[in-house]
């Protein structure tokens, strides 16, 4: 289309797709890692209640993510899909033993000590196996001609172990976060109590994960450090210290949904900063945006459902949220 660049109105797409997967869907995949510090009975129904009305809903991101990739840049499904087999399948078994544990331990209460352990344990698997795939992406993918050319264990190094407990200590403060501004109680008391903690984890989190990144590509290095690419970046470190300043002072505030927010607010620049060190390519150093594109009649074609489906989702997820608004109350969702 004359003007009209299609490969990039499509890794918006994906990018918008995968930022809302990891806003939405971290909240809730937080709750089951801070469920263990949650009291059994009344504490564990109530933080449950407070996502069950919106947690299946919130993958539908991941689903467009994932589809997407494949539709409109094939290549880099082809060579990302290989390269990341064990940690993308450990994240899909681990979203699958966290919806099962979710629906059972109300439906199984005889049980219900097993259901609340695996949905931890499924929500710290699908967590980790969300940041290693992170790190192991970021540190770069070996290609040769249009294929994947490294071994089954390049995505398992300690950078990418790094990027795995950053984004568990990242959910678990969403979570503590949505926990503050929907309950009440002893619940919200103890999110409070924990937020404080992950907050200040989040932020050595980030300043470790961004310390290492721009050693890992040389034009990383190039993006953050180098004139006059360092008159963008510089904002984005200082940015985050004044977010997060912010969120350690408003958690113990009386603007209940303030937390949350500000750890948004955190999610969102560490995106854009993620955004500023790979921008063009869609496999850093290796693989162009516009290299792995489908061809334009195929981008055409999907952009015409796209822009059906990408509104009628936001409005359904827009909709399940405002029915669903306010505090949970004791009689929860089930």
């Amino acid at each position: 289309m004359m003007g009209l660049d299609l490969t990039i109105i499509w890794a918006g797409i994906i990018a918008f797709a995968v930022a809302a997967y990891v806003l939405m869907d971290g909240f809730d995949l937080g709750i089951g890692i801070l469920f263990p510090f949650f009291r059994v009975g009344g504490e564990r129904d109530k933080a449950m209640n407070s996502i069950a009305p919106v947690w299946d809903g919130n993958e539908t991101w991941l689903v467009l993510g994932g589809g997407g990739l494949l539709a409109a840049f094939p290549l880099a499904y082809a060579v990302i899909l290989p390269a990341l087999y064990a940690p993308l399948i450990a994240m899909l078994l681990g979203l699958i033993f966290r919806g099962v544990a979710f629906e059972f331990r109300w439906r199984d209460p005889g049980h219900r000590a097993f259901w609340d352990a695996a949905f931890t344990a499924g929500s710290l698997l699908a967590t980790m196996a969300q940041g290693i795939t992170l790190g192991a992406l970021l540190q770069g993918i070996e290609v040769e001609g249009r294929a994947y050319a490294g071994g089954w264990w390049d995505w398992l190094t300690p950078f990418s172990l790094l990027t795995g407990v950053s984004l568990i200590i990242g959910y678990a403060l969403l979570g503590a976060g949505w926990l503050i501004w929907k309950t009440h109680g002893p619940v919200q008391q103890d999110a409070r109590r924990l937020a404080r903690w992950l907050a200040v984890g989040l932020l050595v989190a980030i300043g470790a994960v961004s310390a290492a990144t721009p050693f890992l590509e040389g034009q990383y290095y190039q993006r953050w450090f180098a004139f006059p690419g360092l008159l963008v970046t510089i904002p984005v470190p200082l940015l985050v210290a004044a977010a997060g300043v912010w969120l350690w002072r408003s958690i113990g505030g009386e603007r209940d949904g303030l937390p949350f927010l500000l750890t948004l607010v955190l999610f969102g620049l560490s995106m854009a900063g993620l955004a500023i060190s790979i921008w063009p390519d869609v496999i850093p150093g290796r693989v162009s945006i516009w290299q792995a594109a489908a061809p334009e009649r195929s981008q055409l074609f999907m952009l015409v459902g796209a822009a059906v489906m990408v509104p009628v989702i936001l409005a359904y997820t827009a909709w399940a949220y405002w029915v669903f608004r306010g505090k949970v109350d004791e009689a929860g969702y089930h």
